[in-house]
């Protein structure tokens, strides 16, 4: 079953990009070998696995061609206005637009009447509304006049700026009694400190709307994000009380796999029906019949899983949550087993579970993490370990205080109270392991290259798990190289761009020469932009460019100038500081400048652009290239000068971006599109007052697959090319 699986899972990620042409031809090809292959015995695996591909096949051929043929996505081509009854599929996501509270939702549209039309679908768009979304939940339907758009996602037929909404209807019973529940997670934790409060309902049910950025970030280089999403982790404590409370009752094997299979659909009611809930409501099914089965049949479970998630949802194998949850399962269905019995031989059985289920889930998921992030926490097997024991109570006290608090919150309030000391700890872990200097690894080969590295290492792993002395001697190794890194040069080799991290404010360093650079802007104060010009080696700059008179990109001008040779200012038509001794002119769309390894073009502002009221609108943006590497430095503007600049027709593509504004959420989305930078860097201050970088830029970085780093979290940010490839180094 195990080819079978793989294929359907590879064309499945394929075929959702390809086009619903593709996918019938497929479909065709694979009952057409099917055919051939079931007369012959040798080979009924390729009958199987045809069988498979043509079932996915077809699946992603019917739904492509519904949303391509679809009304709603004839309308949305010609960006009608129209009004329409739409059902709410995911709960709403709040964000910040331009200071306002706004939201972001997933719909079904079931009636839409625009352009004289009154048509009757069943599509799915996504809608931008503003005001808050607290009403938005799952199964509720409600009226809502709106622009539509052409969406980006191939599975859906519409994007929907919400212009004006009526009331939300209430929706199923069953839908009202979950959100009553999340409701009640969330008042029995409503006494506790910010962060634990915002961590027990992404435990419990996957809520982590009120998780912040610097939680989510010390999670992800920590190797605990999976924490705070609904996970086969979520749903196995789930499972395990029931199975537990089961036994307890007299159940045996029939009556613990109904009351198992009725565990899973509660849970999936109670944290919606998402993509990232269906998947770990198939794993907890995976771990159900590994119960009843053993690990053999649980792997054939994890196939058939496979091919039944994207068959009913073909997009959902592109999504990183469903690649590592079916890697992550697999491998500690294969492999863990082995890991304890060896570890077994010389530590009690609980702790040689608790070692090697973290140990063979990482080992699995490696290649697929380089794969996605480009790096690799080294952290996350320690981290798990010290946070694991305190998962599953978290979970089960936030659970319970939810369900009481339905009934009486300061009775629900007492579950909850433990419930946070437990998150307490999981924050601890994942900010002091996010803290170590090791915490992750970047991974500059091609991600391949670990598929033939980590089956070596996991030989060498089981090998040594049955000698305790070496084990463990290589485990204390591991933890000081972590704690106590080597220290490495700085600068990078290879550097081909530095945010410099001076606060809430903006400076850029390219190299030119040895001891030479250019560099853009220089933050607010004088002592850190002398500090990492300093730490650079820079003694001369050779074009110093003032994107904006703002105090936060300029007036450090005298720490960057202090002690070193400026040959030209560049200021835009917002002006900056005069500087001694140094020439100075105003930028002009298509002045070029080179030196060394450095070239760059003025992209904006244009010479009639007036500064006005919003300097921002008119900072100088500058396309660079800097040993081939293409870098977009764009100032302050916001989405409207992103949009002109869009309409001058200016080549924005770029490798790198630094981010506009500090990350504001005032961003353009078909700028990033077009921009189509792999890495972004962000100049943010630490605890700013602006509620930068926004929770909307970054989840539309996310969505066009773009790794950020940010000053505030990382400090200095050096990009860093080597064989072609890019990497980021922080200090």
């Amino acid at each position: 079953m195990l080819p079978a699986a793989l294929v359907a899972w590879g064309a499945a990620a394929w075929l959702v990009t390809a086009g619903s042409p593709a996918a019938l031809t497929v479909t065709v090809g694979g009952v057409a070998v099917a055919f051939a292959a079931v007369r012959f015995a040798p080979l009924r695996v390729l009958a199987l696995t045809s069988v498979c591909l043509a079932a996915v096949a077809a699946s992603c051929a019917w739904r492509l061609t519904t949303v391509e043929h679809s009304p709603l996505t004839r309308l949305a081509d010609q960006h009608r206005l129209a009004t329409m009854d739409v059902e709410v599929v995911r709960d709403a996501r709040p964000f910040s637009h331009r200071g306002q509270d706004a939201a972001v939702v997933e719909v079904r549209v079931r009636r839409v009447v625009a352009a004289g039309q009154d048509l009757r679908v069943r599509d799915r768009a996504t809608a931008f509304v503003d005001g808050t979304p607290d009403d938005l939940v799952v199964g509720r339907r409600l009226v809502v006049v709106g622009r539509l758009g052409p969406s980006d996602a191939s599975e859906e037929a519409a994007v929907i700026d919400v212009v004006r909404r009526g009331p939300t209807d209430r929706a199923a019973w069953w839908w009202e009694a979950s959100e009553r529940v999340r409701e009640g997670v969330r008042r029995a934790v409503s006494h506790l400190p910010e962060e634990p409060r915002a961590l027990v309902p992404a435990l419990v049910d996957g809520d982590d709307t009120r998780v912040s950025e610097e939680v989510e970030e010390d999670f992800r280089r920590s190797g605990l994000t999976h924490l705070m999403a609904v996970s086969g982790t979520n749903l196995t404590i789930v499972l395990a009380v029931v199975m537990l409370l089961a036994r307890a009752s007299g159940l045996r094997r029939r009556g613990l796999w109904v009351a198992g299979a009725l565990s899973i659909v509660a849970f999936v009611l109670l944290a919606r029906p998402d993509p990232s809930v269906v998947r770990a409501a198939a794993m907890g099914a995976v771990g159900v019949a590994a119960l009843g089965f053993g690990a053999r049949g649980g792997v054939r479970a994890l196939c058939w899983a496979v091919v039944g998630l994207v068959f009913l949802d073909p997009w959902l194998s592109r999504t990183p949550g469903f690649v590592l949850s079916a890697v992550a399962t697999g491998g500690i269905l294969l492999l863990a087993p082995v890991l304890a019995a060896r570890l077994e031989r010389w530590m009690p059985r609980w702790c040689a579970l608790a070692i090697a289920v973290p140990v063979a889930a990482q080992l699995a998921c490696t290649p697929a993490i380089a794969a996605l992030s480009g790096e690799v926490s080294l952290v996350a097997v320690f981290a798990n370990l010290l946070a694991g024991p305190a998962v599953a109570p978290a979970t089960v006290a936030g659970l319970v205080g939810g369900v009481l608090a339905v009934a009486w919150v300061p009775l629900g309030q007492a579950c909850g109270l433990v419930a946070g000391l437990c998150a307490g700890w999981i924050l601890t872990i994942g900010h002091r392991a996010a803290d170590m200097e090791a915490a992750s690894l970047e991974w500059h080969a091609p991600w391949q290259v670990l598929l033939a590295v980590v089956p070596v290492a996991t030989w060498l792993v089981v090998r040594l798990s049955a000698r305790p002395a070496v084990f463990v001697g290589v485990a204390l190794g591991l933890v000081v190289g972590i704690w106590r890194p080597p220290e490495t040069g700085w600068p990078p080799d290879g550097w081909v761009m530095v945010t410099c991290d001076v606060g809430q404010g903006d400076a850029s360093v390219l190299p030119v020469a040895e001891g030479e650079a250019v560099v853009i802007d220089t933050g607010e104060e004088d002592a850190p932009v002398d500090r990492c010009l300093t730490a650079l080696g820079i003694r001369r700059i050779r074009l110093l460019v003032l994107t904006h008179g703002d105090a936060d990109h300029v007036d450090g001008w005298r720490g960057a100038v202090d002690g070193r040779r400026v040959d030209q200012v560049a200021v835009g038509t917002s002006g900056g500081p005069l500087i001694p001794g140094a020439p100075r002119h105003v930028a002009e769309v298509g002045e070029t400048f080179s030196s060394g390894e450095t070239a760059a073009e003025v992209l904006w502002p244009p010479p009639e652009a007036a500064p006005g009221s919003d300097r921002n609108a008119v900072s100088v943006v500058l396309r660079a290239t800097v040993r081939g590497v293409r870098l977009l430095l764009t100032g302050d503007v916001g989405a409207e000068a992103q949009q002109r600049i869009l309409r001058s027709g200016a080549d924005v593509g770029a490798d790198v971006l630094k981010v506009p504004h500090h990350g504001s959420a005032d961003q353009d989305g078909r700028f990033l599109t077009a921009v189509g930078a792999s890495v972004a860097t962000i100049g943010v201050g630490a605890d700013n007052d602006y509620g930068h970088p926004s929770a909307a830029l970054l989840m539309r970085l996310r969505e066009r697959g773009v790794r950020w780093w940010r000053t505030d979290l990382d400090g200095d940010v050096a990009v860093v090319v080597r064989d072609g490839r890019l990497s980021v180094v922080t200090r």
